[in-house]
């Protein structure tokens, strides 16, 4: 570990010492509404309590969570963050885990009756909310034509229905297929083959609006889409930097990762517009300091930057760690590492010193001495690990966010060793695993070669749609059936608005959904609702019992075997209703034996590993081993699949988005009591909210200064891009510890307000954390 001597240490500090208290040198004033200090601890408990037997009930919760992201048991529906290998605590989840199961698990069913007493028009009146606590989906429905209800329909004339609209198509383009992250291995492997026999690759998926940035980003610089690190490099780490990511509500088993980390020794810096309470102090439920004790603190410096800020911040940093090698030749660059394994070193570190310091504070709106602290922890630390998700990936330019990331990472040789690495971190269970069985629209030609080969078919080169062109797509009518597996198509995608009227286009929607959503009542002419099996429910097929796959975020494939009794016996499963969906569709002209998929899902792993890398001997490696980690170029080989080989430093201007006197830079953010687009409950106890998720947090200072406005006022809020506008009305100012010039609202409920073609360059990914917005006082 390097230690800066005490000249080069005072001039990157300036007089700043780290380590010091923010009595001594307060560097983050705290302002604005009262938060909890520790995230987890007895709340946290007595919520899972609250919540398995409001929901799913005490015995069957107990008998469900204990089998939790067991090694004979299943994997949380929620979010990506691994197990440890080998053996694992009885209990292995966490609050927001156990939320996710007890929703699935729910006592409450939705039978027809449900729908003869409600209209489409009626249940578009309620809220996502409403819609999700109603119970479990149990009969396949559909919405005939003119008709404004459901109604019963059996399973072979669904599929039926499905064939023949199909069919009917002049283009299979004129037909798209959405996957949701939680999607198991098995259905998405078939789920592609089916569509590229169809005759498409208009796979939308939920990775579009997520984490496509990062993939795009990595791709062209390392050669890999997937992050570099494994879960045992954390016990290594000496720093780690955590960009744009709240783990305390959306990955929570992450914090028991970081307190092991923290009480080794190694230092944390968050980078984020929001102070969380997740990574200020961790109360461990599962340990009698958590629940008795003052708990962990965990990040040793936080850096609030302003809302799309990161590239300046970065670059300061980066231009920190630069100015420190000057001071101190040859101690701080990893020079060897640099000229073996990289390319653009030269022009990066000249583009960087070239940028003003006042450029770079004005706009990551950080102060010069808070960035840095955090590059002396860089610096000292031998190992570092930058973990980062959604607040880095949907902006304009966030595949710039994330090459700045590795630029960072790659001048003090962060790369390809134990300890460091990159660490996107994924919010869905098996998002990066569906991308893994091929579930994308631009699909590189060698894996369509060996998959055309192996099933005797000439898999479609033209790309397809992603999720935001297949909203256009519908919009203007290239688009007329989508079938979503899993997700909630409307509620995730931006511009609610303009995406509905876009849905309502269609001539038939489908969706297989275990709980009622949104896109279950904004459909097509025609409408399909497939009701299917829960992650946490037996799969009974004519081979027996199944268990399916999944990949957590890094690149560890495991089993997920389901121990509850499904919550009907209409129930099908997602590997088996795709194989009918393919049957009744191209099985008149198609090799493949869809039906003995379905019957027996070793036969879906044995052609995963004849088709996809790093699988061979798929099946045998889950019995012999429990698991199956991935090959890795940039990890195991310090191997660059990139044109030229190597890692590439990259240039980036800092480009601030133009906000206009008056108005805010809006990002929109989640709960502590929701998953993805599903709500659970109004609160949010980290940011001390109750009962209400039309909120705005804004800064004291900037609501001071506004006209008109004050604390618990209600507002409307408008959104301005390339000169239209959107509305909403209705929103309480909470004052909060945000930037000046930023404020911050709920997902999904201000979906409306972004705008579809606010897009990140590269990625297409629709920017949802930096919409200029404008507030005015309800009702003036």
């Amino acid at each position: 570990m390097l230690r800066l001597d005490a000249a080069v240490l005072k001039t990157c500090l300036q007089g700043y010492v780290v380590g010091s208290t923010t009595e001594d040198k307060p560097l983050v004033p705290q302002v604005g509404i009262e938060t909890p200090e520790s995230a987890a601890g007895i709340p946290a408990i007595i919520e899972v309590v609250h919540q398995v037997k409001e929901k799913a009930g005490i015995s069957r919760s107990v008998k469900g969570l204990l089998k939790m992201n067991q090694l004979d048991g299943f994997d949380c529906p929620g979010c990506a963050w691994p197990e440890v290998s080998g053996k694992r605590k009885k209990m292995e989840f966490c609050e927001n885990g156990a939320k996710a199961f007890a929703d699935e698990a729910t006592r409450k069913h939705i039978a027809p009756e449900f729908f003869e007493r409600h209209s489409l028009a009626e249940l578009e009146q309620q809220s996502g909310q409403w819609l999700n606590e109603q119970g479990r989906l149990t009969q396949p429905m559909v919405k005939k034509p003119g008709s404004d209800y459901y109604t019963p329909i059996t399973w072979f004339s669904a599929y039926e229905l499905i064939g023949k609209h199909l069919n009917g198509l002049n283009s299979p383009d004129q037909a798209a297929f959405y996957t949701s992250g939680r999607t198991s291995n098995e259905a998405a492997f078939l789920w592609q083959l089916f569509v590229r026999q169809f005759g498409t690759n208009n796979m939308p998926d939920c990775s579009n609006m997520c984490h496509e940035s990062s993939g795009a980003g990595l791709t062209e610089v390392i050669g890999t889409g997937k992050g570099t690190v494994r879960l045992s490099d954390f016990d290594h780490a000496d720093a780690i930097f955590i960009l744009g990511q709240n783990p305390g509500s959306n990955h929570p088993r992450m914090l028991a990762t970081l307190q092991k980390a923290k009480q080794r020794g190694a230092k944390i810096v968050s980078i984020n517009p929001l102070n969380e309470t997740g990574l200020r102090n961790f109360k461990n439920p599962q340990t009698m300091q958590g629940l008795l004790g003052k708990g962990t603190d965990l990040a040793d410096l936080h850096l609030p930057v302003r809302i799309n800020g990161d590239v300046a911040l970065l670059q300061g940093l980066c231009k920190c760690i630069l100015e420190a090698e000057a001071l101190q030749p040859g101690k701080v660059l990893a020079h060897k590492f640099i000229a073996e394994h990289t390319q653009g070193f030269d022009a990066f570190a000249d583009h960087v010193m070239a940028t003003s310091w006042d450029e770079i504070v004005a706009a990551s709106g950080v102060e010069e001495l808070q960035i840095r602290a955090a590059a002396v922890i860089a610096i000292e630390a031998k190992n570092t690990i930058c973990c980062w998700a959604m607040g880095l990936t949907q902006h304009k330019n966030a595949v710039a966010n994330i090459q700045e990331i590795i630029n960072f990472l790659l001048l003090r040789g962060n790369l390809g060793r134990t300890g460091a690495g990159a660490c996107p971190v994924r919010g869905h269970s098996n998002v990066q695993g569906d991308r893994t069985m091929g579930v994308w629209e631009k699909p590189e030609q060698a894996f369509l070669d060996r998959l055309g080969q192996r099933f005797k078919f000439t898999p479609p080169a033209r790309p397809g749609f992603d999720t935001v062109n297949t909203i256009h797509a519908m919009a203007d009518g290239r688009v007329q059936v989508l079938i979503a597996l899993g997700g909630n198509f409307l509620a995730a995608t931006p511009d609610t608005a303009y995406t509905a009227e876009a849905v309502s286009k269609c001539k038939l929607t489908v969706q297989l959904s275990t709980k009622l959503n949104r896109s279950h009542i904004i459909t097509g002419e025609a409408a399909l609702i497939l009701p299917v099996l829960g992650r946490s429910e037996m799969d009974m097929q004519n081979e027996g019992e199944q268990f399916v796959t999944v990949e957590n975020s890094m690149g560890v494939v495991s089993m997920s075997r389901g121990y509850l009794s499904p919550a009907s016996e209409f129930l099908r499963s997602e590997v088996a209703v795709v194989a009918e969906m393919a049957e009744a569709t191209v099985g008149a002209r198609s090799e493949t034996k869809w039906r003995k998929f379905a019957d027996d899902y070793h036969l879906i792993r044995d052609e995963i590993g004849l088709v996809i890398p790093g699988f061979t001997d798929f099946n045998d490696i889950l019995y012999e081993e429990g698991s199956l980690e991935l090959p890795h170029g940039v990890r195991d080989e310090l191997r660059f699949d990139n044109a030229p080989g190597k890692a590439l430093f990259t240039l980036h201007e800092i480009q601030p988005p133009q906000v206009p006197e008056g108005h805010y830079l809006m990002m929109t953010i989640r709960s502590h009591d929701q998953f993805n687009t599903t709500v659970y409950t109004q609160n949010d106890r980290y940011r001390g909210i109750s009962e209400n998720r039309h909120v705005v947090f804004m800064h004291p200072q900037d609501i001071a200064a506004a006209t008109g406005l004050a604390a618990d006022v209600q507002v409307d809020i408008t959104s301005h891009h390339e000169g239209a506008t959107r509305s909403m009305r209705g929103f309480t100012i909470v004052p909060f510890n945000i930037p000046m010039g930023c404020v911050a609202t709920y997902y999904p409920e201000t979906n409306p307000l972004i705008p579809v073609k606010h897009v990140a360059d590269g990625s297409n990914t629709p920017a949802y954390k930096s919409v200029v917005v404008s507030l005015k006082r309800s009702g003036v």
